[in-house]
């Protein structure tokens, strides 16, 4: 059992994902893509969204603040909100820190490695945060997904990199739809993350099968595709 998954992102023509890189067109502006990609998002009627570690610190923009101990943690799920929508961070190795239980409304779920200490969980607990610690020595996706289905009840999440998170989702056969939004726009520099990166690739592991092909205002092509397993028969 496991939610719905859609991995959507919107990236030049080049296939990167810092806007702020981009070159500049006389049919849209950054904002004019960000307003296209909100519109899709929007869409999609999510009850969660997904963010790698490095996607979230950016967001959240907290530092430490450890509650005095000794502390008494739940292991491995603490659900202090069970109302979608929700907020899901990967975050391995707890270095993710939370000014309170929310961001931009939904409620806040990290997901964290079995290593984590008490600690850093006590911390979470105390900004009315939930967590779910996984079972493996990595994060185990695939297991994570289905106690948010079971547990939070989330039946459509969109996951929205960043680009190793993209790369671990795929890699781990449970998307079911990438969505790219393409913005008529170059980034060009040299050794630049695109917004997918797994280890040693992903040739033989996912196939994607064109669904659709959309021109969306300000320039911007909405191309979306179904994910198949490598040995999977075509829907």
């Amino acid at each position: 059992m496991k939610p719905h998954i859609t991995i959507l992102m919107v990236t030049s023509i080049d296939g990167r994902l810092h806007p702020s890189r981009f070159t500049t067109s006389p049919d849209g502006t950054r904002r004019d893509w960000s307003g296209e990609y909100e519109k899709v998002h929007a869409s999609l009627q999510a009850d969660a969204w997904l963010v790698g570690r490095v996607t979230m610190a950016e967001m959240s923009k907290s530092g430490p603040h450890v509650p005095p101990g000794p502390w008494t943690v739940e292991r491995p799920i603490h659900i202090a909100d069970s109302d979608a929508p929700f907020a899901i961070a990967l975050d391995a190795s707890g270095k993710l820190h939370f000014q309170g239980a929310k961001l931009s409304g939904d409620h806040v779920i990290v997901l964290v490695g079995p290593a984590v200490p008490d600690s850093h969980l006590a911390e979470l607990a105390a900004d009315g945060v939930s967590y779910i610690v996984s079972a493996g020595t990595e994060l185990d996706i695939p297991s994570l997904l289905d106690v948010l289905a079971r547990e939070f009840g989330i039946e459509n999440l969109v996951v929205e990199g960043g680009a190793k998170t993209n790369g671990a989702f795929l890699a781990a056969n449970v998307v079911d739809e990438l969505r790219v939004l393409v913005a008529p726009a170059l980034d060009g520099a040299e050794q630049v993350q695109g917004i997918v990166d797994y280890r040693n690739g992903l040739a033989g592991v996912v196939r994607l099968q064109l669904k659709s092909a959309e021109v969306l205002g300000h320039g911007v092509v909405q191309l979306a595709y179904a994910v198949l397993p490598p040995d999977a028969v075509n829907p």
